[in-house]
């Protein structure tokens, strides 16, 4: 009797001779690269010996792993780090496992979603924007196909005898590809997973999804999107051991949650009515004071002050506050719902007793808080390229008030309620300059590996998820998948600061770049510069009806920030060491040149990219582009 793939035993009539082709085709596809033949081959069958090469199994008693990314979460906005919104589920997956409040992503999802999956820097796996058409470029890190010299998470798993789920949002699929026509080389069924459900964009309805699973579109039930694709997860873990106990798997949970539109029944957003009503900026004085007596920002932090983009509460109408503050429960109830959801896969493995030898990460955003809801907010998907005025858009949320969170409005909050969600740093997603764009919460879960639950200081990158993961699984990180030779993992294992809060951070350099805003960090240091015009500067240009000038990124001006005394960069060094930004954007273009970051394109690149498929923009107005852009 010979084991195989699924644990299938199967006897040959004769001589064990397996003539089954269904079998076979398991046994190839449990094998990284076809074994050497190592039997006899005689003319006969008597005169031959058979063999069968051993298929690819984990060591038993290996640890399930589960990845949890949220989507647009500031640093401020869950309770499991001091924020005003309710996530009990993550409270206690952090108070039993490990804060690590020094995590970085790259700003925005993309990118961080394919640093994550490959170990590597985003634009060295050609995700330097997006997949999507207009957001991805012919060059090497930004035409949006993940290569296959880099691997995913998924593909060193399944070779290594896990079987690989993913659910939700992918968002690195090519515009191009993601039909049911294929070709499917990057869709997640392509890259490792073995089956997936969830959407390939960067964003969809939460009622009324662009769902695919496998190879295929679906059509949706109906019901929100987060509880279809809990369901969707608990089932392939259900149908996998109920076929084989005991098999480890690899499992990738990543709502749309809670990336706009937000949309979230009434029960969730109710119990926060009147809880915003005193305002953004007290949001961020009680969340302030929540973080430090948590211990996940130090002790002597303080705000940076308010951005000059945003009103103070104080001072506005009654009907701003009223509509203001109704966006800001939707948001809520939107992120103590997802971390319900995210309840009932951690209840479900609890009772299945499979929670135990589960290794949990849970990236509490893949990037900063939005400022894409505008100034005002949003109920219409069209706020964002009608460029209406401010009261126009203001007039409209405030006649469509009882329909914020619902299934028939693309809800987005606006920019203030970005700013104390993200408490306490300057500045949101895209920022790739800010540690407001990029600095995010990290909860590690592991009991049998975690000995005492605490905080961890040291400098991480989401491209050290990868290598720390299989460093907890013993796991090797492979030569080749599939025959590809595979490229260097980039990330930098954080494993030995699981039971070490001392331990040194041996990830010492890292670039960031979104759209024309950079930074370099090294060692401590950072120097960084943000990028004009940014998305919203664009957005106000068109709304005010005014060209933009040229995109001149030498005009951009550097800062400099000692991250280890100012971690949220309230005091800019670029003039007491000019030296010291000199030598880091020296660094800053070593790395770009070695990570396929070049050429540098920026927002209004993006947006003239709609019109004209080559560079082209003679003899007609940045505002003539950008209004043609959005229509």
């Amino acid at each position: 009797m010979k084991k195989f793939k699924n644990n299938i035993a199967i006897k040959s009539p004769q001589k064990g001779l397996l003539i089954t082709v269904l079998l076979l085709a398991q046994l190839s596809f449990a094998q990284t690269k076809p074994e050497e033949f190592k039997g006899v081959i005689g003319k006969t069958l008597a005169e031959s010996k058979e063999y069968w090469p051993e298929p690819v199994t984990p060591p038993k008693g290996s640890p399930n792993v589960v990845w949890i990314i949220l989507d647009d979460v500031g640093y401020g906005a869950s309770s499991a780090f001091g924020g005003q919104i309710e996530t009990p589920v993550l409270e206690s997956l952090a108070n039993n496992g490990l804060r690590y409040t020094n995590f970085h992503t790259t700003a925005i999802c993309a990118p961080t979603r394919s640093a994550l999956l490959t170990g590597s820097n985003s634009h060295k796996v050609h995700v330097g924007g997006f997949s999507h058409t207009i957001m991805s470029a012919g060059f090497p890190g930004w035409d949006g196909r993940l290569p296959s010299k880099n691997g995913t998470v998924a593909e060193i798993l399944r070779d290594k005898g896990y079987n690989t789920f993913g659910v939700g949002k992918y968002g690195i699929t090519p515009d191009e590809e993601a039909t049911d026509a294929g070709p499917f080389d990057h869709w997640p069924t392509g890259k490792g997973f073995e089956h997936f459900y969830g959407f390939l964009g960067s964003a969809t309805d939460q009622y009324k999804p662009d769902l695919i699973e496998d190879q295929a579109h679906i059509t949706p039930d109906g019901r929100h999107l987060s509880e279809q694709i809990t369901d969707k997860a608990i089932s392939y873990i259900q149908k996998q051991q109920k076929a084989a106990p005991g098999k480890p798997f690899f499992l990738y949970y990543s709502p749309a949650a809670v990336h706009a539109p937000h949309q979230v029944a009434q029960k969730w957003s109710d119990p926060y009515k009147g809880k915003f009503d005193d305002g953004w900026d007290a949001y961020r004085e009680k969340t302030l004071a929540n973080q430090k007596k948590l211990g996940v920002i130090p002790a002597d932090a303080v705000l940076p002050e308010r951005n000059s983009l945003i009103a103070d509460w104080k001072k506005l109408t009654p009907d701003q506050k009223k509509v203001y503050s109704k966006f800001m429960e939707v948001y809520a109830g939107y992120l103590t719902y997802t971390d319900y959801e995210i309840g009932r896969l951690i209840t479900y493995l609890k009772e299945s007793n499979q929670l135990e030898n589960t290794v949990v990460f849970v990236l509490i955003g893949d990037n900063g808080a939005s400022k894409e809801g505008t100034l005002q907010g949003a109920v219409d998907r069209q706020t964002y390229v009608n460029g209406d005025t401010e009261e126009k858009v203001f007039q409209n949320n405030l006649n469509r008030i009882g329909e914020i969170g619902t299934a028939q409005t693309y809800t987005n909050y606006p920019l203030g309620w970005a700013q104390a969600t993200n408490t306490p740093f300057k500045y949101w997603k895209q920022d790739a300059n800010s540690e407001g764009g990029t600095h995010n919460p990290l909860i590690v879960y592991y009991p049998k590996a975690i000995k005492t639950p605490g905080i961890r200081t040291q400098y991480s990158h989401v491209i050290d998820i990868l290598p720390t993961t299989l460093d907890i699984l013993g796991v090797k990180a492979p030569e080749s998948i599939r025959e590809v030779k595979q490229d260097t993992i980039q990330g930098y294992s954080f494993y030995n600061s699981l039971n070490d809060a001392k331990a040194v951070s041996l990830h010492k350099i890292q670039h960031y770049y979104i759209f024309g805003s950079r930074a370099i960090y090294n060692d401590g240091w950072k120097a960084a510069a943000a990028h004009h015009p940014n998305s919203i500067e664009v957005k106000e240009a068109l709304n005010n009806k005014v060209n933009l000038p040229p995109s001149d990124f030498d005009k951009d001006v550097w800062e400099l920030y000692n991250i280890n005394e100012d971690f949220n960069e309230r005091k800019d060094l670029a003039k007491k060491y000019p030296e010291k930004v000199a030598e880091l954007k020296k660094l800053f273009d070593q790395q770009a040149k070695k990570n396929n970051l070049y050429p540098l394109i920026d927002w209004q690149d993006v947006y003239l990219r709609k019109i004209h498929k080559t560079p082209s923009t003679e003899g007609k107005s940045a505002q003539e582009l950008l209004t043609k852009a959005n229509k």
